[in-house]
C-alpha cells in the first residue's frame, strides 16, 4: 500500500515539467501591459472633481451659513452672493463659532468670502 502511494507521488512529480508549457511574452506586450496598468493606476489616484469642499451649499446650508455671518456682524460682512459660499467656506464660519479662533475668519477674509466693516 505505501509502495503504491510513493509510486503516485513519483509519478505525478516527474509528469509536471513535461506537462508545462513555457509561454513567451514579446518585450512590447510587457511595456503595453505596464503602460496600461499604470494609466489606471494614474486614473484611481486622481480625483473626480476638484475637491469635496470646493462644492456649492444646498439652501439650507446657505441659511445656517447666513446665521453664522450674522453673529459676527459687528465685525464682518459678507463679500459674495450667498449662493457662492463652498462647503469650505461654511466649514470655517462652524469652526469659528465653535472654537472662537478668529484665524478661520482671517482666512475667510484673505479669500474674499467676508470683509471687515
Amino acid at each position: 500500500m505505501i509502495k503504491g502511494l510513493l509510486e503516485k507521488l513519483l509519478q505525478s512529480t516527474h509528469q509536471q515539467p513535461k506537462n508545462q508549457e513555457k509561454q513567451y511574452i514579446s518585450e512590447d506586450q510587457v511595456q503595453a501591459i505596464v503602460d496600461q496598468r499604470i494609466r489606471e493606476h494614474a486614473s484611481t489616484l486622481q480625483p473626480s472633481s476638484t475637491d469635496d469642499e470646493e462644492h456649492l451649499l444646498t439652501p439650507k446650508q446657505i441659511d445656517y451659513a447666513l446665521s453664522l455671518i450674522y453673529k459676527v456682524k459687528n465685525e464682518f460682512e459678507l463679500a459674495i452672493e450667498p449662493s457662492k459660499l463652498t462647503v469650505k467656506d461654511l466649514n470655517r464660519l462652524i469652526a469659528f463659532n465653535r472654537f472662537k479662533n478668529k484665524g478661520t475668519l482671517v482666512n475667510l477674509v484673505k479669500k474674499g468670502v467676508l470683509k471687515e466693516k
